[in-house]
C-alpha cells in the first residue's frame, strides 16, 4: 500500500500565529512531519508536498491544492493512505489500527470534523478536504457503494492547528513535536478548571 503523508510546506500552521512566529510554526510544523514518520517508518511513507521540503522520506513536491494533489495520486494507485503529518500524538499502534479495517474506505476523523488519516482501496474513491469533510467523505464512499469503516483513536484524532491543541500535545505527546514545545517554553496552565497552552517569558537581563 502507498503511504503518502501531505505536507504544506510555504506557510505552515498560520493559524499558530497567536503563539508561534512565523519561523517558530516552520520548526513545529517539521517536527510534527518528522513524528509522522517516525510512525509510519515501517511502511515506506512518501511526503507530498506543496514545496520543497526535507524530511526522513522520499518527498514528492506538487504546487496544487491539498485536494487536487491528494486526488492525482488516488487516481495513479489504489490502495493508498493519506496521513496528514500534524498528528503529533501518532504512534506505530495507532497507524496498524488504521489499516486494519477491510473496508475500501477507512476514515480517521479529527476532532473538529476533518479527516486527519484515510486509507482507500476503492480506485474512484476521491477527498474533499473543505468544511466537515469526515461527513462528506462519508457520503462520497457510499454514493460509490463502497464499503467505510471508521478508526476511533484519540491519537488519530487530535490535530495541531489551533493554539488549543498545543495542550493536548504537551499532555500526551512523546515525541519530536513535544519536546520541541518544552523546549520553546511551552507549558500547560490550568484556568477555572481547564487547560490551556502557555509559554514561560523569556529571562530577561538586569
Amino acid at each position: 500500500m502507498r503511504v503518502l503523508v501531505p505536507f504544506g510546506a510555504r506557510d505552515p500552521k498560520r493559524r499558530l500565529a497567536p503563539v508561534l512566529d512565523a519561523d517558530e510554526r516552520r520548526a513545529f510544523a517539521d517536527a510534527m512531519l518528522a513524528d509522522v514518520l517516525d510512525a509510519l517508518a515501517d511502511h515506506d511513507p512518501v511526503v507530498l508536498a506543496d514545496a520543497s521540503v526535507e524530511a526522513d522520506a522520499p518527498v514528492v513536491v506538487d504546487e496544487r491544492p491539498l485536494g487536487e494533489a491528494v486526488n492525482a495520486e488516488l487516481a495513479a494507485s489504489a490502495p493508498t493512505a493519506v496521513v496528514m503529518a500534524d498528528l503529533p500524538l501518532l504512534t506505530r499502534r495507532a497507524v496498524e489500527r488504521l489499516f486494519a479495517p477491510d473496508a475500501d474506505v477507512t476514515l480517521a476523523p479529527g476532532l473538529g470534523g476533518g479527516t486527519n488519516a484515510l486509507v482507500a482501496r476503492d480506485p474512484d474513491f476521491r477527498t474533499d478536504y473543505h468544511g466537515a469533510s469526515v461527513r462528506d467523505h462519508r457520503r462520497a464512499a457510499r454514493a460509490l457503494g463502497a464499503s467505510v469503516a471508521t478508526v476511533d483513536s484519540f491519537r488519530l484524532a487530535v490535530d495541531a492547528d489551533e493554539p488549543s491543541d498545543l495542550a493536548e500535545v504537551l499532555l500526551h505527546g512523546e515525541g519530536a513535536a513535544a519536546d520541541w514545545l518544552r523546549d520553546h517554553g511551552g507549558r500547560v496552565e490550568t484556568t477555572d478548571g481547564r487547560v490551556r497552552f502557555a509559554r514561560e517569558e523569556p529571562a530577561t537581563g538586569t
